[in-house]
């Protein structure tokens, strides 16, 4: 059974640090990865293409490639990284920094999409990991894929909790993220896609859903 969190449906969030600066840094407008993050893949995918001298097909390739990986990358991110809970009062406080503080807030609009602050070097980190297993211009081509795929989860999520669905395939995610926020945060991980919930079991019961729906 799952426990039962602290949900506030304010607009307005927790300060999370003294100083205004850092406080700062946890912040972003949902447009601001969009105009960061575009010409970044736009970047990598001339690099493939023009640099690299691909095809377009085969950029196109590892470009699905990418986008289609990013769907596992995160599912993963969210169910064992996010909410894994350390013990300590250190690991508490960056557990909440970096998760629990959206859960507590769900609909904080200045804390739904990734800031920069983070963003920036967690890609950084993650095209050095995949530099081990790729070459240069392939990585060029999957990687931005991958940074595709980030985004529609971000700029997805912001529109799960602020835009309101009234059918079809967007109203059915929203429900999903809904109950994982509602209903079971140990359930639910999937954002812009609920695949891997469904692969891992980790998906809603037929009843729950149907009694998110009596309510909405």
């Amino acid at each position: 059974m799952a426990k039962k969190l602290y949900v506030s449906n304010s607009t307005e969030s927790s300060r999370m640090f003294k100083n205004d600066f850092l406080e700062s840094l946890t912040k972003i407008h949902y447009s601001i990865p969009l105009i960061f993050w575009i010409p970044v893949i736009c970047y990598f995918v001339y690099k493939a293409y023009v640099n690299g001298e691909m095809t377009a097909g085969n950029v196109a390739l590892y470009f699905f490639y990418g986008l289609a990986f990013w769907t596992l990358a995160e599912y993963i991110l969210h169910r064992w990284i996010f909410h894994f809970e350390p013990r300590s009062n250190f690991g508490k406080r960056i557990h909440f920094i970096f998760h629990g503080i959206h859960h507590d807030y769900p609909k904080d609009r200045l804390r739904l999409v990734m800031p920069l602050s983070a963003s920036i070097p967690m890609a950084a980190i993650i095209y050095g990991i995949f530099s081990i297993f790729f070459t240069e211009y392939t990585l060029a081509g999957f990687f931005a894929g991958f940074l595709l795929g980030y985004l529609i989860y971000d700029e997805s999520h912001y529109a799960m909790h602020h835009a309101n669905f009234k059918s079809g395939l967007f109203k059915r995610i929203k429900d999903h993220h809904m109950l994982h926020h509602y209903a079971d945060p140990e359930r639910g991980f999937g954002v812009s896609s609920g695949i891997w919930d469904v692969i891992f079991g980790s998906g809603f019961q037929k009843k729950e859903k149907a009694k998110k729906k009596q309510k909405t």
